[in-house]
């Protein structure tokens, strides 16, 4: 067996083609792009808008099991699923989140995928790309300063300045910025407050900018946004500041979604990135919808485990954008399982599959909850070079024989497109099979009437296997006081761990019975969410022991190493 490459090495070895090319395998033409380089391209909007008379194509989402440490490949198996589709004759789009500068420098060194499926240029993908975060932070930070000089100069509104909920931002783990004191050093400087930073995709500008159909919808949305409160407990707007008109300024082109390739040359539309365990986890409406427009198929993925990256695409998403997923894939790695299933990392290469068995709960209990939304779904196991034919057989009997759907070991990381056909095929059966056999189809966890507080035990009851949610009297208050405001029929962004179905992140497998305690409210009226903060989430992550960034570097080529 020869050396194994990198992602980076194996990412420098692509054959690209100019981005022009790809954009017209898709019939974009050139005038309708706006060029950064060879590769990356951006998509202008009059194209977009003349596309709105056009059929849709079939939209796939791919999802995991609950993360662990041991790997899933979500985005990968996204990304060789887009080829495999394309492979077998079906004209396919990939949409995908930008990655953030944070977890390339601290956990992941990286987010474009991996191995044969990747997204390329890598290295511009992952570092700054085509500027879209840095125009986020600079409009969040933009009315971050506004309301402060708003409170300086006269505060006409009347803001409580202990009542200022609008947080600076920066893309990047920094926990130093979580709590912070601003406006000392004298009168000059403004008021002393309490202030603090959010990581850029925790923002709700990222949320706003991954939700708006048109520049438009996005002036309106980021005006909605509340920043504060009145002494009279009034909330106060962006637009009431007049923030709205400039931040939609900052933002005209980044809105624009970004067009890259694979390796094997597909179009991947590679726009927006909020976290799934803080935010909605889904690229923008505007690219999938445009992707929507210009495929037959478009595949493409929601941050983290089902619980949290399929729930929020469905019903954020979907609900907010008029989507209609066909299909759902569920990735699952033999190495995860045993990790639900007791194993530790160090002991998970070798062959186990009593624990296996056990961790399988894992993933039924996410096949069972995708069957709620009334989406067919299939398994993809992503195979590592430890996993054994025991080990693939105990799952693909599982699949078959208790669940009812079929899973296919896909070796896309090793073999690109070649390792997800047989996926791939069985997707397009899935999609183009009739309706579901109750009639009903895709549909919502719950209605948009239901109060705030019964779709968040909803969630917590009916996904996470919890017996009840619990918080304190202030923050039922606070449920309370937004029905009574209008925000009622808002859905609920569940900010919590990503490793567990309950708020432990140590709590592998499948928990029941166990409680979600919501520690804090944040209204997003601008994103027309309740972001529900359960358990001990941070919505500015520090970097680990050992960063990724330590590893990162230039070499004596003038080439980024450490990207992987």
């Amino acid at each position: 067996m020869g050396e194994v490459k990198s992602d980076i090495e194996i990412a420098r070895g692509a054959a690209m083609r100019p981005i022009a090319e790809v954009a017209a395998g898709l019939g974009i033409p050139e005038e309708a792009l706006h060029h950064f380089g060879r590769w990356i391209a951006k998509i202008d909007f009059d194209f977009i808008d003349r596309l709105a008379d056009r059929p849709d194509g079939k939209l796939v989402l791919v999802t995991a099991i609950s993360p662990t440490p041991a790997g899933e490949g979500k985005t990968t198996t996204t990304v060789g699923l887009g080829d495999a589709l394309n492979r077998i004759g079906r004209k396919t789009a990939i949409c995908l989140r930008e990655p953030s500068l944070g977890p390339c420098f601290g956990l992941k060194g990286g987010a474009a995928g991996g191995g044969h499926a990747q997204v390329v240029p890598m290295e511009n993908i992952n570092l700054h790309f085509t500027g879209d975060f840095h125009a986020i932070g600079a409009a969040n930070n933009l009315l971050a300063a506004m309301i402060d000089n708003h409170v300086h100069w006269s505060n006409g509104l009347g803001i409580d300045t202990r009542r200022i909920t609008w947080r600076r931002v920066v893309d990047m783990n920094d926990r130093a910025l979580r709590r912070i004191t601003v406006g000392l050093g004298g009168v000059g400087n403004g008021f002393a407050r309490e202030d603090g930073f959010d990581i850029t995709v925790a923002s709700e500008v990222m949320a706003v900018f991954c939700l708006a159909r048109d520049l438009a919808d996005l002036e309106a949305r980021l005006g909605r946004m509340i920043v504060a409160r009145t002494r009279d407990r009034e909330p106060v707007l962006a637009r009431d500041l007049g923030a709205a008109g400039a931040m939609t300024v900052l933002l005209r082109d980044a809105l624009m979604p970004n067009l890259v390739q694979t390796l094997e040359n597909n179009p991947a539309f590679v726009h927006g990135g909020p976290f799934a365990n803080i935010a909605h986890g889904c690229n923008s409406v505007i690219a999938t919808r445009t992707a929507l427009k210009l495929a037959d198929f478009v595949v493409t993925e929601a941050g983290f485990g089902a619980d949290l990256g399929a729930e929020k695409f469905f019903d954020i998403k979907c609900r907010k954008a008029d989507l209609e997923p066909a299909v759902a894939v569920i990735v699952a790695t033999v190495r995860a399982l045993k990790m639900h299933g007791g194993v530790a990392r160090e002991n998970l290469g070798a062959e186990n599959v009593e624990a296996l068995e056990k961790g399988l709960a894992n993933l039924e209990r996410h096949v069972l909850n995708l069957r709620k939304f009334g989406v067919p779904s299939v398994v993809a196991i992503n195979r590592f070079t430890t996993d054994t034919a025991a080990e693939h057989e105990t799952i693909r009997r599982f699949c078959h024989d208790e669940l009812g759907i079929e899973s296919f070991v896909c070796s896309h990381w090793a073999e690109g497109s070649a390792g997800a056909e047989e996926l791939a095929r069985h997707v397009v059966e899935l999609c183009e099979a009739p309706r579901a056999r109750d009639g009903r189809g895709f549909r919502f966890l719950y209605p948009d009437e239901m109060p705030l507080w019964d779709k968040m035990r909803t969630i917590a009851t009916e996904l996470y296997g919890a017996s009840d949610i619990i918080a304190d009297k202030k923050v039922r208050a606070q449920f309370r006081e937004f029905e009574a405001a209008g925000y009622g029929h808002f859905p609920i962004c569940v900010a919590k761990t990503q490793y567990s179905f309950s708020t432990d992140p140590e709590l592998r497998g499948a928990p029941t019975g166990h409680v979600v305690p919501i520690r804090e409210l944040r209204l997003s009226g601008g994103a027309e969410f309740l972001v529900v903060i359960c358990g001990e989430i941070m919505t500015m992550p520090g970097l680990p022991r050992r960063p990724a960034a330590e590893r990162i570097r230039i070499d004596a080529q003038g080439r980024v190493e450490g990207l992987f």
